[in-house]
């Protein structure tokens, strides 16, 4: 690569990362001047930086043009936008959530911040990252500042567990994918994801060099909490302030998926005969695992984690059909990836909003702590219900257009994994069902252990985050058609 192509930087294409760069940097630096209550005014200078950021996509959008800079290592096109997108909405909603939550506690707010603006860099370089060293150093760079803010109830021994629980853990993927992406590179000569994929087009495969494929994709497994590389999530989440929790279980995980996409529909697909039947059995022992587990569940945030794993193994499996040389097929797997985390990340951050406000008055977390919501908070019992709902599958509501999307995607592979992987989508959606609606007859029908409770108050920021999100929640489903045209045209693959 000529030495002026590698430095070439194009500032505009860089703009929404400089601004949530420069968000984070001004966070630290002011939290340094506010004492005692004022140190709340943080939060209001993140939301700007991601609300400028955001603006920065959108105009990068209009603009149409693809861009680039570091010799195409960093790549801003359609698929790039949609997930900076995506990335920036959570966010804005995991930042108001936090509001609440750390002005209560009146700590670690500036380091708090600046840790969370930093993870957030880390995910919109994801999918801009066109080489492997870049791909490493984003999925690094998302994965450190989480092991962080997982401990910092430190103070709390769930929360020192949990933590040292996801730093352990995230120590040895970081190793396994890192020694995988060394031995590709010294049988490929290349760390760039196209060329990657036309040398393993072009060559034989080594046996050495599956086992690579194979490292790599288990590095990628632990940042999505796929069986068996889920050991950590339950404890963390649970542990973990719960604004933390929602990242983890949303942001950080479709962060480990943009760069799963990559690597997997681009540099190894022409190995895909021998990773995709792999993923297929990952995909089955993650939902089922996932979700009998969290049948036995009473406590809200773990529930929440095991329903986080189960999804994880729902949107591996437009991954397992993934076959060589058929770009249409691919193409529309990797559509319905993006569907899916997308439907998930409003409705599970929702869910985690109003675990936020009960927990309030309600420290425990504990399931029982809900009886009685429908006739205190109507509104929040209503939103809560809706997200269960949506995450259970069950229309109106978005998350069934998403499990539509992998069991069709599965059905059109037309293999015997692919009808498999439908069968197990189908049987895995009425386990989830039991749990889903169990939380919710406790909300409805269960009467309150108080004589007299009172309505819990969620606050401004967070009333606008859960209302918000309900709204999105129904509203996704009646716009489907223009959801799934957005991950069309995000697609990173000719459909051919």
């Amino acid at each position: 690569m000529d030495v002026d192509q590698a430095t070439q930087i194009d500032l505009f294409a860089l703009a929404p990362e400089l601004a949530v760069l420069g968000a984070s940097l001004l966070v630290l630096l002011i939290e340094l001047f506010l004492h005692g209550p004022r140190k709340r005014f943080v939060n209001p200078i993140a939301v700007l930086g991601v609300l400028v950021a955001f603006g920065f996509v959108v105009a990068l959008w209009l603009d149409g043009a693809q861009r680039s800079s570091f010799g195409q290592m960093f790549v801003v096109d359609d698929y790039a936008l949609a997930f900076k997108g995506f990335f920036l909405a959570v966010a804005l909603f995991v930042l108001l959530i936090s509001y609440r939550y750390f002005s209560e506690i009146r700590t670690f707010q500036g380091e708090y911040y600046f840790l969370m603006l930093a993870a957030f860099l880390g995910m919109m370089l994801m999918p801009s990252a066109r080489d492997l060293v870049m791909l490493f150093i984003a999925l690094e760079l998302v994965s450190v500042p989480g092991f962080i803010m997982a401990g910092l109830r430190k103070f709390d021994l769930r929360s020192n567990e949990g933590a040292m629980k996801f730093f352990l853990f995230g120590v040895l993927s970081a190793a396994v994918l890192l020694f995988g992406l060394s031995i590709v590179y010294g049988f490929t000569g290349t760390t760039t994801l196209e060329g990657v994929a036309a040398s393993l087009s072009a060559g034989e495969a080594n046996p050495l060099l599956l086992a690579a494929t194979l490292f790599v994709i288990a590095g990628f497994g632990f940042k999505v909490s796929a069986v068996p590389f889920h050991f950590w999530a339950p404890d963390t989440y649970e542990g973990a302030p719960i604004p933390v929790t929602a990242f983890l279980a949303v942001a950080s995980k479709a962060a480990g998926f943009a760069g799963l996409l990559q690597v997997t529909f681009v540099a190894f697909e022409p190995l895909a005969d021998v990773w995709a039947p792999v993923l297929g059995v990952v995909a089955i022992l993650t939902m089922t695992l996932g979700n009998l587990t969290a049948l036995t569940q009473t406590n809200m945030v773990r529930l929440l984690a095991y329903s986080s794993v189960a999804h994880a193994g729902y949107v591996l499996v437009p991954f397992a059909v993934v076959q060589p040389g058929d770009a249409a097929l691919n193409a529309d797997a990797f559509s319905a990836v993006l569907v899916y985390l997308f439907a998930y990340g409003a409705m599970n951050i929702g869910a985690f909003a109003v675990v936020i406000a009960v927990a309030r008055r309600h420290p425990g977390r504990r399931v029982s702590d809900y009886a009685g919501l429908g006739q205190r908070s109507p509104g929040l019992a209503v939103a809560l219900t809706t997200f269960l709902v949506s995450l259970g599958g069950i229309p109106p509501l978005v998350g069934f257009v998403a499990k539509l999307a992998v069991f069709f995607v599965a059905v059109e592979a037309g293999t015997t994994l692919g009808i498999v992987l439908a069968a197990a989508v189908a049987i895995n959606t009425v386990i989830s069902l039991v749990y889903y609606l169990r939380v919710a007859r406790v909300v409805w029908m269960e009467e309150a252990p108080e004589p007299e409770p009172e309505p819990v108050q969620p606050g401004l920021a967070l009333g606008f985050t859960v209302g918000g999100l309900a709204v999105v929640t129904v509203a996704l489903f009646v716009l489907a058609p223009l959801l799934w045209g957005a991950a069309d045209q995000a697609v990173l693959i000719a459909s051919g």
